[in-house]
């Protein structure tokens, strides 16, 4: 009996010993899950933590990123268009990223475009910078053409004195004198033989030049060719041709005529009539006409085309 009285004992000795490793057992893994979530949420705290400071982050490179594109001014009228799409766009990742201020896969996505966008206003900026560059160059050269034009008005207007002294100064003697000088504008019919008087320029062909040579007794008699020289309004000598050809000689220089004349001069009063063309189309302004006889300025006159 006594033996029996042992054994049951140790058998429930045993039980107990067995229930308290497995509450031990179960305290220990209920204690481990409670770390594991605890340690969970943590992690997730500090996952949703990090969008939030992400989402602040990009909300306020988009702010800066819009305050850029505002100051982006161009003339480029296509390129203003495209500046204004992207500051549209920009106001709208505004929005996004307030409305989705814990969704890491919209911050990212929001965070990309931005630094698209970024890229691009940069990509304007070196255009826009061009673009001044190029301008201030127009500038600075339609400033030079402008002086060059001064200063080819000034020459034309000290040559246009130059002349009349020479011609208030022409002794009488073998110079001939030119007078009755008359230029007009013509146009012709599709015939090409009847010609009417314009004072329009585009609508001009040629000009005609009607003059009279005067008596002059001791002139050498025989064949004089006469040129007639014109300036046009921008300076330039009128020619069908500027070679050898059209190149002639006069007060110790040298230009080219718009047409020429040949007289059998007999030393009494004789008319010519030329007709003065060039390479280009006619341009509204005054036209200066020169006389040219033996070497020497004659006569001139002016016409004017609206």
């Amino acid at each position: 009996m006594e033996e029996q009285v042992q054994e049951k004992r140790k058998q429930r000795g045993l039980i107990l010993w067995a229930m308290v490793v497995l509450l031990m057992s179960t305290n220990a893994y209920a204690l481990w899950l409670y770390w594991k979530e605890k340690n969970k949420l943590v992690e997730q705290k500090v996952i949703t933590k990090n969008v939030y400071v992400e989402r602040d982050n990009v909300q306020a490179d988009l702010i800066v990123l819009q305050k850029e594109y505002e100051e982006l001014q161009t003339s480029d009228a296509k390129m203003q268009v495209e500046i204004e799409e992207k500051k549209a766009r920009i106001a709208e990742l505004i929005e996004e990223a307030k409305k989705h201020k814990n969704d890491a896969r919209t911050i990212a996505s929001l965070r990309k475009e931005t630094e698209t966008l970024r890229n691009i206003m940069i990509g304007y900026v070196h255009t826009i910078d061009s673009l001044n560059t190029l301008n201030i160059q127009l500038k600075e050269e339609k400033q030079t053409v402008i002086k060059k034009l001064g200063e080819e008005k000034e020459k034309q207007n000290v040559l246009i004195k130059e002349k009349e002294e020479l011609k208030s100064t022409i002794a009488k003697g073998s110079v001939l004198n030119c007078f009755n000088v008359i230029a007009k504008a013509v146009s012709f019919k599709k015939s090409g033989t009847k010609e009417t008087v314009t004072t329009k320029a585009k609508r001009a062909q040629k000009i005609k030049v009607s003059f009279t040579l005067g008596e002059n007794k001791i002139a050498k008699k025989g064949e004089k060719t006469v040129y007639v020289r014109v300036m046009t309004p921008d300076g330039k000598e009128m020619a069908k041709s500027y070679d050898e050809s059209y190149k002639f000689n006069f007060d110790n220089s040298s230009g080219y005529f718009a047409g020429k004349e040949t007289l059998n001069y007999a030393n009494s009063e004789i008319d010519g009539v030329t007709y003065c063309e060039g390479m280009d189309d006619f341009v509204p302004g005054t036209y200066i006409i020169e006389i040219t006889c033996d070497g020497v300025v004659v006569g001139n006159t002016t016409l004017k085309l609206d």
